[in-house]
This record gives C-alpha cells, sequence and structure tokens, in this order.
C-alpha cells in the first residue's frame, strides 16, 4: 500500500473495494479481472487488500459479508461518511463502483456496477436485502452519472424496479480467464472409471432451483449409473431441506454434497462432468454456464433471464420450472455421445466470444466519458 500523501493529480478515478472478499465470488472474480484493463485509467484502490501493481489506498477490514450483517453494515457507514471525506481530500473526478454501493446526498460523482435484482424477484421475509435494493439501491442509482450492468437482462430490471431511464444504462457482458477455464483431459478421462456425474455449481438460495434439479436427477432412467454433484457452500437455512430431499427420494449414493469447492479446482470438477446442470430461475449473468462451455463441458441451463445471452444456442435450455423438460436434457445427455460432443464444441466456441479484455475496454470507455 501507498501512503496517503501521494501525487493526487494521477488519481482523479477512485475505484471502491471496499466490499471484496478473499473467496472467489462471482462479484470479486469480476472486480479483480476488471482492474487488470482499467490501469490505461491510473486508478487509486480504495481497499484493504493488496495490490501490488496497482495504488491502493488502505481502508479499514473487516467491511465485508465474511463478517455478516455487520460488515455489511460497517460497510455502508463508511461508505455514507468517510467515503466522501477521501474523495474531497483527493480532489477526485468520479468514483468507479463494481457494486451497486456510493454515498448518497454527497459531492461524490459516481459510476456503478448492477449484478442482479434477484432480491427484488424473490425477496425474503425479514432478509435486510430486500430493503436494501428497494431503497437504497434506487437512490444511488438516480444519483449516479451512469450506469453498468452485467446483461440486456439486468438492463431491463433496472428500468422495471427503479425507473431508470435505459440511456443511462450501459449493458456489458461478463467474461472468463481462458488461462484457467479450458478443458483439462486427463480429468475427463480419470472420471471415465468412475460413474458419469452432472455437475450444479453455486448457492444452495432457493431461486438457484436445485430443489427441482435433485428431482428431475431422481426421474432420470438408469439414474444408479449416474451421479449428481452439487459444488457450491452449504447453507443452514436451505441444505437441510435438500439433503432431506435426497433422503426421501432414496438417492443418497448418488448425490455429493461437495460444499465451497476452489477456483483452482473448479476446472478439473468442470471438466470431469458429463453436463453442468444450471436450472436457475434467475441470474444476472451466470459465470459458472460461462465457465463450463470455456471447459467443453456441455450445458443444460434456463431459458429465462440473462441465461440465453450467455449460452446462445450452445446449450440446451430449459423451462426451469417444469422438471420433466430439467429430466429430458438429462436423459438426452447420458444417452447420447454425439450430442455431447456437438455441445462441447458449440460451447468451446461460444465462450471464445467471451474476455476480460473486452469487459475492460468497454467499462474504460464508459468511465472515460466522465473523467
Amino acid at each position: 500500500m501507498v501512503d496517503i500523501e501521494f501525487d493526487i493529480m494521477n488519481h482523479q478515478l477512485l475505484i471502491n473495494l471496499a466490499f471484496l472478499l478473499k473467496k472467489s465470488t462471482g462479484i470479486t472474480i469480476y472486480a479483480r479481472n476488471l482492474l487488470k484493463h482499467l490501469q490505461e485509467l491510473q486508478p487509486l484502490l480504495l481497499t484493504a487488500q493488496i495490490f501490488p501493481l496497482h495504488n491502493c489506498y488502505t481502508i479499514p477490514n473487516k467491511q465485508t459479508s465474511e463478517q455478516g450483517l455487520a460488515g455489511h453494515f460497517d460497510r455502508l457507514i463508511w461508505t455514507q461518511f468517510q467515503l466522501p471525506k477521501i474523495y474531497k481530500k483527493l480532489k477526485s473526478q468520479l468514483l468507479f463502483s463494481p457494486i451497486t454501493e456510493s454515498p448518497l446526498y454527497s459531492q461524490c460523482r459516481s459510476v456503478v456496477m448492477v449484478h442482479d435484482f434477484i432480491p427484488l424477484r424473490f425477496p425474503k421475509r425479514f432478509s435486510p436485502l430486500t430493503p436494501y435494493h428497494r431503497y437504497y439501491v434506487p437512490q444511488v442509482l438516480n444519483q449516479a452519472e451512469h450506469i453498468i450492468c452485467n446483461s440486456q437482462s439486468t438492463a431491463r430490471d433496472i428500468v422495471k424496479f427503479c425507473n431508470i431511464p435505459s440511456n443511462k444504462i450501459t449493458p456489458i457482458l461478463l467474461a472468463y480467464d481462458s488461462n484457467h477455464f479450458r478443458p483439462v483431459m486427463e480429468e475427463k478421462s480419470n472420471s471415465e472409471s468412475l460413474n458419469p456425474y452432472f455437475l450444479y455449481i453455486g448457492r444452495h438460495d432457493p431461486y438457484k432451483n436445485i430443489s427441482r434439479a435433485i428431482s428431475a436427477f431422481a426421474n432420470l432412467p438408469q439414474n444408479q449409473d449416474y451421479q449428481l454433484w452439487l459444488a457450491g457452500p452449504s447453507d443452514d437455512r436451505y441444505t437441510p431441506d435438500l439433503k432431506k430431499q435426497v433422503q426421501e427420494l432414496g438417492i443418497t449414493n448418488q448425490v455429493k454434497f461437495l460444499d465451497y469447492v476452489s477456483y483452482d479446482d473448479l476446472p478439473k470438477i468442470i471438466s470431469g462432468a458429463i453436463a453442468l446442470v444450471f436450472p436457475s430461475l434467475w441470474e444476472g449473468f451466470g459465470l459458472p454456464v460461462l465457465e463450463a462451455m470455456a471447459c467443453g463441458t456441455p450445458v443444460i441451463t434456463s431459458n429465462l433471464s440473462s441465461l440465453p445471452e450467455v449460452a446462445g444456442d450452445a446449450a440446451i435450455l430449459i423451462d426451469p420450472y417444469k422438471v420433466e423438460e430439467i429430466t429430458d436434457a438429462m436423459q438426452a445427455i447420458a444417452n447420447d455421445t454425439g450430442l455431447r460432443s456437438h455441445l462441447s464444441q458449440l460451447g468451446l466456441q461460444r465462450a471464445t466470444q467471451f474476455s476480460w479484455q473486452k469487459t475492460g475496454q468497454a467499462t474504460v470507455e464508459v468511465l472515460k466519458r466522465f473523467l
């Protein structure tokens, strides 16, 4: 980190990374990969972490979801009362926030990123995320100079939920690390001696639709020859019900709860899968779909929200509310090696259309307009 007494003239752009996690979640992956391509703007990072190749301004740590609600609350208080002071002291011209947070009623000019409106589409009783998105986020978006989002689907949600004019929004699709997510052929070879497995990656929230994926797998003819692997952090609110469902369906030996899988291990388990099953009811973007295509793994995903934007014609699109459609797609993958090969090639070709360089350059173009 550098001391605060640096040449402020080279730091007209601040990037707020107070939210950044140590684990590789979707938003963290987005922020870290984007930074590499914003260097031409000479930004100053507001962060509690270390970025050796960037100019950084040290801010308090323990302001993230890793500290639970207290972390979120501390970050919002810091954003509202301390961030404007930093902005003013450094004589900055623009604040870029990779999440939808910025100081309200301040002199901070901002460009913010919107990832999704899932807390409003699937509100949870007593969840603080619902009022956060209903009251705080619209104010942030209304006062922002401009809004970036991750898909046309999310852009439509911004208009719908916040009544923001569409000309204030620029959708910029996300990407993947092509050096990391690629076919791991030795893993595919090793997996041939095991039961082929379908793979889901993500949290266990109800909108992720894992329950229907489990039911669909249970309905698969000869399902005893296959496994379903669920990769994602356990959640005391939802995981016990999923495990109970698996037990009641009599498929305990075929469904594996992997818990959180490290970023380093993801290409191996994706490449080893017979298909990714991602029947989410709604996504802002859907990184697992893109990462699976980049690994040459066939994809079964939803025909809703942003997922068709990501998958194009390189996946089997299903109605996620219809268990039988998920089962039929899984059966087609299981029975037809030609289909698997075809989807693998389509996915590999589709993935080449996405890159962090593209995402970064499009973001630079937006930010330059307001610097």
